[in-house]
């Protein structure tokens, strides 16, 4: 009787059948590759865009399209660099924004043949184009690095401590949740709002509320009269005494000359001429029309 024989293989010696994917379905068909990371199609296809711009006339329709596409391509760097300002509580929307005029500048200016991958070289641009806004248009006084850092802190305990009690907390409820002082809770959000500009005609919160503009006060009709005021009086000291009087009472007083005259024992064509004189002297003494 013949006997079988059973061979058992090592599972580390038996030979291995390849993964189903490896194996074409189609002789015809070629395996597929890997997927790419969507970082790496974007650089691919930024290097390429890149190349075409190059060769465009600047102005074209062409050209304007492809740095169209250029521009489209690379928001998510835009975005990314825009997170890096999500403390600040600014619109996001508005960091974008500012971020993308960064985006612009970098590809109008950059030079493939130079052997930089377009993120390195863009991305300080974007950053410096937003780090500029929030100093030129957003941060009206200088804030402290120290109180910065803490009013970020009290930005974030106010947010979590708002979901936790479903209202807006207290400062103490804040001050306990940090360890600090109520003082310096306050200091933080007096702080925080140098970071926003408020325009004078914004509406106030609250119904029937006045604007700042409208509490501001009203603009003096006699405010240009000042400097000529101040001119005025400075030019009258430099009189005779007897003419400032005449001055004073014609001027100030609304007396008519007969009326000086008789107030000063004088003839009336003196007076007069005394008033010609004095006209005569302020005027040359006035240096500003000169």
């Amino acid at each position: 009787m013949d006997h079988e024989v059973e061979l058992t293989v090592p599972a580390s010696t038996a030979p291995q059948a390849p993964a189903q994917e490896d194996i074409p379905a189609d002789t015809n068909t070629p395996a597929p590759t890997p997927p790419r990371s969507r970082g790496a199609d974007t650089r691919a296809l930024t290097q390429v865009l890149f190349g075409e711009l190059k060769e465009l006339q600047p102005g074209t329709p062409e050209h304007n399209r492809v740095r169209g596409a250029l521009i489209e391509a690379n928001l998510p760097l835009v975005r990314y660099a825009a997170a890096r300002f999500r403390s600040r509580n600014e619109p996001m929307e508005d960091v974008i924004q500012v971020g993308t005029i960064g985006l612009i500048n970098a590809i109008d200016r950059f030079d493939p043949d130079r052997g930089v991958q377009f993120p390195t070289f863009a991305m300080p641009t974007v950053v410096g184009e937003i780090k500029r806004y929030f100093r030129d248009n957003v941060r009206t006084v200088h804030v402290p690095r120290r109180l910065h850092e803490l009013w970020v802190q009290v930005n974030s305990a106010t947010e979590d401590l708002t979901t936790t009690f479903g209202r807006t907390p207290t400062t103490a409820e804040i001050a306990e949740r940090l360890r600090i002082t109520e003082d310096e809770v306050l200091s933080c959000i007096e702080a925080g709002r140098s970071y926003h500009a408020t325009s004078l005609e914004a509406a106030q919160e609250g119904d029937g509320l006045p604007g700042l503009l409208d509490r501001l006060g009203y603009e003096d009709p006699a405010l240009d009269g000042v400097e000529h005021r101040d001119l005025v009086r400075h030019l009258l000291v430099q009189l005779p005494e007897r003419e400032q009087r005449i001055l004073l009472l014609r001027y100030y007083s609304n007396l008519t000359q007969s009326q000086i005259s008789a107030e000063l024992g004088v003839s009336q064509m003196h007076v007069s001429r005394l008033l010609a004189r004095s006209f005569q002297r302020l005027r040359s003494a006035n240096r500003i029309d000169a």
